[in-house]
């Protein structure tokens, strides 16, 4: 340091002397005085003694090398992993809502209530449901009486007329054979056989029907088929009746929690909409989405740690099961689900979380600042290091990627001084360090970042 101070006093003593010596010439030329356009004054000789200085003094610190600013090449765990955003979601949500439109008797619970599979949670309005089942009973009523009547009354009447039915048409046969015997024999006329072959005639034609009525009330008969048929009609109306009461009273399907609540007493109930939104203790996951650059890295079942932004210091693991088939043509992102373990009980439906999601990991990686990397005209990955106070061009084969740092696979040694982008560099240049930058840290690699 001496020696380059004694250098540049030096050069400034010849500027100096200079400059005097272009004032001596100035003071013994009196010529040269008059002619205004030549003329030389102490201003000038100042000005030639500064510029002098500037290039001794560029030349000085040119001479030094251009300054650099460095980071290190570190050794260490580094992980590769991929940092989204999602929500929690419960499987086991559902909606509590009306099939049709009706008014709202009365709400039995509020946000937060627990409730029991079974329990009651909305009346609606159910007199017009009431009469429709109420009728509906009747109607059973009467068509069970209707197969009773048949099974009991007219069953064995229609026996009975039968029997005496057939009991007559034989009295009418046999009165028509001696109609005929008498006839022949001379005893009686024609018209006494005609009269015999009518009432046998009608004999026969009403043992027929009493054959066909009783046979129709018997237990494989028509009359008891359709007796049975108007008995299972009315019977499903019943159940139709007692099904739309029924779903007038909202019931609870499982054990569950009611996290909203849409509508107050007096409210109408619209088809479809609504009124009560209950999550069970199902299995939790979160639902997230990356950026499609990402989805090389990603398989299934990853392990991932995740926060709440409500608790960030009691993070959880969650596990990667699912991927989007296809990914979002307008926002170009890929949709995961991940499970989240029974024991995190402290989440809720809906709520923010962070998720990291690893991806790879080298135990004993070396690692650059990702700045440092460089890539020649055909692509390929070089680093300016500073090698004995010279730049050297050196090249490098990277591994996992990350934010602020990259893994160097070969190429380069731990302790390597690595020269970062700002300064203009050839082979060979003399470099003069003004900074060292940190090492990066044991800090997780993150391709990217979605929301």
């Amino acid at each position: 340091m001496l020696q380059t101070d004694s250098w540049g006093t030096h050069h400034a003593r010849t500027a100096m002397a200079l400059a005097e010596s272009v004032k001596q010439h100035t003071d013994v030329t009196p010529a040269l005085r008059h002619n205004r356009n030549m003329k030389f004054t102490r201003t000038h000789a100042f000005w030639a003694a500064g510029l002098g200085i500037c290039a001794i003094a560029a030349l000085f610190f040119s001479s030094r090398g251009t300054p650099v600013e460095v980071a290190l090449v570190t050794q260490g765990r580094m992980l590769q992993s991929v940092v989204t955003s999602g929500r929690i979601v419960d499987l086991a949500r559902t909606e509590v809502s009306s099939q049709a439109m009706a008014r709202i008797e009365s709400i039995a619970v509020r946000e937060g209530d627990k409730v029991q599979a079974g329990q009651v949670l909305v009346r609606l309005r159910d007199d017009e449901a009431q009469a429709a089942l109420v009728q509906a009973r009747a109607a059973v009523l009467e068509a069970q009486g209707r197969l009773r009547q048949i099974q009991t009354v007219s069953d064995p009447v229609s026996m009975q007329v039968l029997a005496q039915a057939k009991a007559t048409d034989l009295q009418a046969q046999q009165e028509l054979v001696r109609a005929r015997d008498l006839l022949r024999q001379g005893f009686v006329s024609q018209s006494r056989l005609d009269d015999a072959e009518r009432a046998a005639n009608a004999s026969r034609a009403a043992m027929l029907a009493a054959s066909i009525q009783a046979k129709g009330n018997q237990r494989d008969g028509v009359e008891l088929a359709l007796a049975q048929s108007r008995l299972d009609q009315a019977t499903a109306q019943q159940q139709a009746a007692a099904a739309r009461l029924d779903q007038l009273s909202l019931r609870a399907p499982a054990a569950a929690t009611v996290i909203v609540r849409n509508n107050d007493p007096g409210d109408t109930a619209q088809a479809g909409k609504s009124i009560l939104t209950l999550v069970s203790g199902g299995e939790t996951r979160i639902q997230a989405s990356v950026d499609e650059k990402n989805l090389k890295y990603l398989q299934l079942g990853q392990m991932a740690s995740a926060s709440a932004d409500a608790f960030p210091q009691r993070p959880f693991t969650a596990k990667l099961i699912y991927i989007a088939p296809a990914v979002d043509a307008q926002r170009g992102t890929v949709e995961l689900k991940l499970r989240v373990e029974p024991s995190v009980d402290y989440l809720r439906p809906d709520m923010t979380v962070s998720v990291e999601i690893v991806t790879a990991q080298v135990a004993d990686a070396l690692m650059l600042s990702t700045d440092a990397v460089r890539r020649d005209p055909n692509g390929a990955s070089f680093v300016w290091v500073n090698r004995d106070g010279r730049s050297r061009a050196v090249p490098v084969q990277t591994g996992l990627q990350g934010i602020g740092s990259t893994q160097i696979v070969k190429g380069l040694a731990k302790g390597d001084r690595a020269i970062l982008p700002g300064s203009a560099l050839t082979e060979g240049n003399r470099v003069r360090e003004t900074s060292t930058r940190a090492a990066p840290g044991n800090v997780p690699a993150m391709p990217g970042l979605t929301s």
